[in-house]
């Protein structure tokens, strides 16, 4: 029992309520066996639109994006909206790690996709919660939620985590050409599309955001990610794409690092339709 509760801290893949201690929740009560993945359950409202692509002659259209305005972690009013984004227009990718503060070890990982002057496009694989649900890592491993890949605004994901959960939010450039971006992106677009036909449970050591994100990048360019502690460690994560040469930058990891920390101009411009520009500068 000591070891399945040690192996399921080991992700860090789902929000985690301001406040709540990794321990506390990782013990949280009982729960029912859950035995088919469905997309029809009493959802919390952030959760309860699927995104979905369509591809066009040089165009794909997104329809959900999320872009969620928090007053509080947990009290918010949720806009979804449509957006149109040319493929040649695709300039980059970037690498998103946010540590659990309780326990740096453990974060939460995203992607965004750079367009140029039409924005970004923030990806992030998470546990999709049922209203009056808490995230369990334990739970997590008993088949107890279905997968979601969220689709949002950068002005959604990014100040929910720096400003309403205090988390540290590190953003990374990565060498990605725009060809290999696309690619990619088309991959994760896929898998979007494939699970709003056919719900997947999410697993907290085999499905969660860290273990997607790695399968994207091997599907595209194979064996580029191996398997490290930094894909079962998500907070070591932006340390292994450094050490893997996948991250822009000639300077240390250190410096990269602090460079990456977003959260003082996150919160500064968090209302600025600029936001994702200011952020990187």
């Amino acid at each position: 029992m000591a070891a399945s509760l040690l192996l399921a801290t080991l992700s860090g893949c789902a929000s985690v309520p301001s406040g709540s201690s990794q321990w506390d929740i990782l013990n949280a009560g009982n729960f029912a066996h859950v035995v088919t993945p469905s997309n029809h359950r009493n959802w919390l409202p952030s959760l309860a639109v699927l995104p979905y692509a369509e591809f066009h002659d040089g165009q794909v259209t997104i329809r959900n994006i999320r872009h969620c305005e928090y007053l509080t972690e947990e009290d918010y009013i949720v806009r979804h909206y449509d957006k149109t984004f040319d493929w040649d227009r695709l300039e980059a990718v970037d690498f998103m790690v946010v540590p659990f503060a309780e326990m740096p070890s453990l974060a939460h990982t995203m992607l965004s996709f750079g367009f140029g002057e039409q924005g970004y496009l923030a990806v992030s694989v998470e546990a999709r919660l049922e209203e009056g649900e808490s995230y369990s890592p334990f739970r997590g491993l008993m088949r107890q939620y279905e997968l979601m890949y969220v689709l949002a605004d950068e002005r959604d994901v990014i100040p929910l985590r720096t400003k309403h959960r205090q988390s540290d939010v590190y953003i990374y450039r990565t060498r990605a050409t725009p060809e290999q971006a696309r690619m990619l992106l088309v991959d994760v677009l896929a898998r979007v599309n494939k699970l709003a036909r056919e719900p997947e449970f999410y697993d907290t050591l085999t499905n969660n955001c860290t273990t997607n994100i790695v399968q994207h990048v091997n599907r595209v360019f194979p064996s580029r990610v191996p398997m490290h502690i930094g894909v079962l460690l998500p907070g070591y994560a932006d340390r292994l794409a450094y050490d893997l040469g996948l991250l822009e930058g000639d300077e240390t990891f250190r410096q990269l690092r602090e460079r990456a920390h977003v959260n003082e101009a996150a919160n500064r411009y968090v209302r600025t339709p600029d936001f994702s520009d200011r952020i990187r500068r």
